[in-house]
This record gives C-alpha cells, sequence and structure tokens, in this order.
C-alpha cells in the first residue's frame, strides 16, 4: 500500500498544500463509536477524523456538519484498520497498534492510550497491520498483516498471548464465526484460514483460486475481502466474489462481477460489497445483482454499517476509498450525502 510522506509547508502555501492532500487522499478505514453518533475514518497520511453522524443527519445539518468534528495525527503512516470496544478505539498502522478513549476524543483529547507491537522476527520488521479483529467472547484482539501471521492479544493485560502460523504471504482480512471460537483469514497466497481459538491451530484451508470456477488468473490469487455468517462465507479479491459452504468446503454461487472486490459484508438477506469502481453492490444469495448504487469515489476499501441500538435515527451504511469523502447511505437504494476531510 502506499505510503504517505509528511511535508514541511510555508504558512503561506498551508491551504495549497491541504488541498493537494485533499486531492490525493485515501481512507483506508472506518469505525463507529460505542454510542452510534460519531464516525471515525483514517487516511493514507496517518491521521483519523471524527465526524459527527447526529449532526449530520439532522434536519438542520449545514455544510459544516459534514466536516470532522476534530482531526488528529494518529500515526506516522497509514491507518489502516480500526475497531470500536465500549469504550476505545484501536487503531492499526505500520507495526503496532494504539488505543485512543473515545470520551476523551469528543472533548477533543486526542492522546494514545497505549499502543502495542507484535512479537515480530526481528527488531527491524515492521509490517504494515491490514486487519483487526475483536473477539468478544474472550477480550482479545486479532491483529494481522505483513508479516504473514495472526498475533491475539488480551485486551485487559495488553499481553500478546498466541501466534497463529500458515500463511506464507501478506494476510488482507479477517472474519469471526460468532457461534464457534473460529477466526477466517485471507491473504496474498490466495488461501482463506480458519483457525480454531481453543487450540490454535489450523483446521481447515480453501485455496480459492485453485477452484476453476472462481479463477481469474489475469486479476492473481490474493484474497482482499471475506465475511462469515453462520456456516457460509463470501470471499473475493483476484479470484471472483464468491459465496462458499464452509462445511463442505463447496462454491455455491460466483457473483457476475468483473472487478476486483476490496470489501464485502452480510446484511439481512443480502450481500454488500465494493471494489474497484464507485458503486456499492447489492446482491442476491443466489448471484443476482440486485442493485448497484453509484458514490462519490472512483474506488470503495471500506464499508461500514452502523447498527448501533442506542441510535437508531444514525442506522445507515457508510462507504470510503479513494477520496477525502465518506459516502453515507440512509437506505441502501441511494447516496445521501458525503462527509469529508
Amino acid at each position: 500500500m502506499e505510503r504517505a510522506v509528511p511535508l514541511v509547508v510555508p504558512l503561506g502555501q498551508t491551504e495549497v498544500f491541504q488541498a493537494l492532500q485533499r486531492l490525493h487522499m485515501t481512507i483506508f478505514s472506518q469505525s463507529v463509536s460505542p454510542c452510534g453518533k460519531f464516525l471515525a475514518a483514517g487516511n493514507n497520511y496517518g491521521q483519523i477524523a471524527i465526524f459527527s453522524l447526529s449532526a449530520a443527519l439532522s434536519s438542520e445539518a449545514k455544510e459544516e456538519s459534514k466536516k470532522p468534528v476534530v482531526t488528529f495525527q494518529a500515526h506516522d503512516g497509514p491507518v489502516y484498520s480500526m475497531v470500536s470496544t465500549d469504550r476505545h478505539l484501536l487503531s492499526a498502522g505500520d507495526g503496532e497498534v494504539k488505543a485512543w478513549l473515545w470520551a476523551e476524543m469528543l472533548k477533543k483529547g486526542c492522546k494514545e492510550l497505549w499502543r502495542r507491537q507484535p512479537p515480530y522476527r526481528t527488531s527491524l520488521e515492521v509490517p504494515e497491520i491490514n486487519a483487526l479483529l475483536l473477539v468478544p467472547k474472550e477480550n482479545s484482539l486479532i491483529l494481522a498483516g505483513g508479516d504473514c501471521q495472526l498475533h491475539t492479544m488480551d485486551l485487559e493485560t495488553g499481553t500478546f498471548t498466541r501466534v497463529l502460523r500458515g500463511h506464507t504471504d501478506y494476510i488482507h482480512c479477517l472474519a469471526l464465526r460468532e457461534r464457534s471460537p473460529e477466526v477466517l483469514s485471507g491473504g496474498e497466497d490466495g488461501a482463506v484460514r480458519l483457525w480454531d481459538l481453543r487450540t490454535a491451530k489450523e483446521v481447515q484451508t480453501i485455496e480459492v483460486y485453485k477452484h476453476e470456477e472462481c479463477s481469474r488468473p489475469h486479476n492473481g490469487r490474493w484474497i482482499g475481502c471475506l465475511a462469515t455468517d453462520s456456516d457460509w462465507m463470501v470471499c473475493g479479491g483476484g479470484p471472483a466474489l464468491t459465496l462458499w459452504h464452509l462445511r463442505s468446503s463447496t462454491p455455491t454461487t460466483v457473483f457476475p462481477i468483473r472487478a476486483p472486490q476490496k470489501h464485502v459484508t452480510f446484511y439481512q438477506d443480502l450481500i454488500l460489497s465494493a471494489g474497484q469502481g464507485r458503486c456499492v453492490n447489492q446482491w442476491q444469495l443466489s448471484g443476482e445483482l440486485k442493485a448497484q448504487v453509484p458514490g462519490s469515489s472512483p474506488g470503495l476499501l471500506s464499508l461500514s454499517l452502523n447498527q448501533q441500538p442506542a441510535a437508531p435515527e444514525c442506522k445507515v451504511l457508510t462507504a470510503a476509498g479513494n477520496s477525502c469523502r465518506v459516502d453515507v447511505f440512509t437506505n441502501l437504494g441511494y447516496r445521501a450525502f458525503s462527509l469529508s476531510f
């Protein structure tokens, strides 16, 4: 992924520099606050912006309501992934994860609470952390990325408790099977690996690109996105976006879209996906394309569904990627407006 280099700019050129920054901005990650009324977005410059969804969705909203409440420098390099606990925002960049208190950020007190670095093989190794995953039942956090391993951190003690090894190249994405203590990981090696957290062992491997109906050699073998729902998994990237039955390791639906997909999620009886191109795609489980809803960015990297029960008035889908804007969909049929760095 591209790294942005901070520059020292004369005061007279600040506005021009900020305009250029926005022009070349990529938003890699999003996370909704525990109260459901705020959205954090992390970009390629290491900045995190906090937006007020409640203010932007208000009937009295102005253009200023769509700007960040606060923006701060969180990492030296890109903010690749973020998740929220009941009190904290956790953000990941190159080689480390940091914690921020939501309550303090909303008061514009943006001091990191702590930072942790997984036990890498050498002190010179600073791999990017592409994915964070919360495991609520064991109060832990799983990190994965450029060192091809999954690291589990105990959120109470801040210690790393286990390492899961099996991937032979970068890990791009993680997903949790909530009914069983199992985690799925997808990576550059073209494999989706299923891990049993009780035994810390790999229990299933699906090499998607080896299945003829999914393979697209011209796009590569990498797995860029995955999601699970009970015994089902959907994944995509280089290979076609495909719905799998996990128990039988069988591809059941290949979705007819050529562009590589970067984010996918189950939502009610639909699958939502996004990637190269402006559209959020809505799929029936049968493979029928229900709708393609255009956004403002030329490519999308992350989708976020705000389903916090504490703020039903802020129930929205947000989409972000290769621009300084976060598109807000108040229903799945159209883009209502965009938030902007």
